[in-house]
């Protein structure tokens, strides 16, 4: 399958975007002090777990599609060498 430049494109753009959305995320809700994400005796709570969960998730479905995105653009480049 070969993928268009624009899409290519896109697809590492969007894997480089979660790259910084979500570990920006867990970065925060590690230093979350309002008490959803730890409890009072500084313990995980289960909003913790979850949304944690939700960002290495989300952070490894952006890197897979980034890395399509990076492969494409590759290939694209290396054929406009080639041709």
């Amino acid at each position: 399958m070969k993928l268009s430049r624009s899409v290519s494109w896109f697809l590492l753009a969007f894997g480089v975007w979660s790259w910084f959305i979500w570990v920006t995320f867990v970065k925060n809700l590690w230093k979350d002090g309002s008490g959803l994400a730890f409890d009072d005796a500084g313990d995980p709570t289960a909003y913790f777990w979850v949304h944690l969960l939700l960002a290495v998730t989300s952070f490894l479905l952006g890197t897979a599609v980034g890395v399509i995105g990076f492969r494409g653009v590759r290939a694209l480049r290396r054929e406009r060498s080639q041709g």
